[in-house]
């Protein structure tokens, strides 16, 4: 018997076919992850975060602080306590975007620094975690809606800026602080003077320093007036990065403040970029399983000789050693060849009940059991498969010529 042909059917792709089937799709892929690339890096190299001076995003806040170097007043970015308490004197403003992310330890320590450094100190959106440690004698009321409001206060900074975005945390204070800009009696701007020089001015909301709000109202004014009163401007990013946020500190931070501080850390680009490549895989498995429901039957783009179809099923049964259901095609083939040919109607052609004895009764001398034959278990190996096929000819031949 001769062995089959190794050569590459369709069942077993050559990797040249392999590759021709998918290079379009590692091509586009691979286009779309460059592009990715090189638009976050694009991104990140621009943009930075919240509120951080060197973004350009609409809730950074490059903008006022290129106006306050226009002004002659030098900026450096904080992202360390260490950094932030070191820098504080006379003749700076120390500003602290989110001092509700800072530990007591680090509360306490700022501070200590903010009572003796004799500058000013401003706060935004400072809650109640935040105000018993820098702002004693200050509590938080519920917030309130970002809107205009009126200064409604003798502040020099407030009566020459006006209107202006506040609105957020409010404060309940002693008589020793200055109130401006009230929502519903309550403060949403407060100055308090420090025990020794300086003084601590609290923001319920940072939305007078956004981009995208400091041209309107009076935003830019109040804004300039209290970032830029001293020469230097230092601008304190909390981080939970900074080793003081767990020196001293068993617990550590909290969970949700673990998180944030986790987000924080990945320039805003790449989160962009990772967006981007998950649609497109998203895309690309969409289009790659367009073919949903039922298979439908569609026709060949070129002819195919029945001897290759043959050939070729043949090869697939035996790779998968399926003799059980080559001996089944084999039988109901022959089966539905010579019902005809026996007076069988189609319909009956595959019941043992009517085809065996119609074949006995054409051929009674055959020394074939017909029942084993054609409707018998299926082949041990492949030789007897071979037996098989070669007896349902016979048979075949023997029905044909009776």
């Amino acid at each position: 018997m001769n062995r089959p042909s190794t050569s590459p059917t369709s069942s077993s792709l050559a990797p040249r076919q392999l590759w021709t089937r998918t290079r379009g799709v590692l091509l586009v892929l691979g286009l779309v992850l460059i592009g990715g690339i090189i638009l976050a890096t694009m991104r990140s190299a621009d943009h930075h975060g919240h509120l951080d001076p060197r973004s350009a995003d609409p809730n950074g806040s490059r903008a006022v602080a290129e106006i306050l170097k226009a002004q002659g007043v030098t900026l450096r970015v904080a992202t360390t306590l260490d950094e932030a308490t070191t820098a504080a004197d006379p003749d700076t403003t120390l500003l602290v975007t989110t001092p509700d992310l800072l530990t007591d330890r680090q509360q306490s320590t700022l501070h200590a620094a903010m009572s003796t450094s004799g500058g000013r100190t401003v706060l935004l959106g400072a809650g109640p975690s935040s105000l018993p440690a820098l702002a004693p004698g200050v509590t938080s009321a519920p917030s309130t809606p970002v809107a205009t409001r009126e200064p409604e206060c003798s502040l020099p900074a407030a009566v020459r800026a006006g209107g202006v975005d506040l609105g957020g945390e409010r404060y309940v204070t002693g008589d020793h602080a200055e109130t401006c800009y009230p929502a519903d009696g309550l403060p949403t701007l407060v100055s308090v003077k420090n025990s020794g020089a300086g003084d601590t001015v609290l923001l319920g909301s940072p939305d007078i320093l956004y981009n995208d709000r400091l041209d309107q109202q009076g935003n830019a004014s109040l804004a300039l007036q209290l970032l830029g009163s001293r020469p230097h401007l230092v601008w304190y990013l909390p981080s939970l990065t900074d080793a003081s946020a767990t020196e001293g500190d068993p617990d550590g931070p909290s969970d949700d403040n673990a998180a944030e501080g986790f987000l924080s850390l990945v320039p805003e680009g790449w989160l962009w970029g990772t967006l981007q490549l998950a649609l497109a895989a998203l895309l690309a498995a969409l289009w790659r399983g367009r073919r949903l429901g039922p298979l439908v039957t569609e026709r060949l783009p070129v002819a195919i000789r029945a001897s290759e179809a043959t050939e070729g099923r043949a090869r697939l049964y035996r790779k998968a050693n399926a003799r059980d259901r080559a001996a089944s095609v084999l039988r109901t083939a022959t089966r539905t060849r010579i019902a005809p040919l026996l007076g069988v109607p189609p319909q009956h052609a595959h019941s043992p009940e009517s085809l065996l004895p119609a074949l006995s009764a054409r051929l009674p001398g055959t020394t074939a059991d017909p029942k084993d034959l054609l409707f018998g278990p299926a082949p041990a190996d492949d030789s007897a498969l071979i037996r098989l096929a070669d007896h349902l000819d016979a048979l075949e031949r023997e029905v044909r010529t009776s």
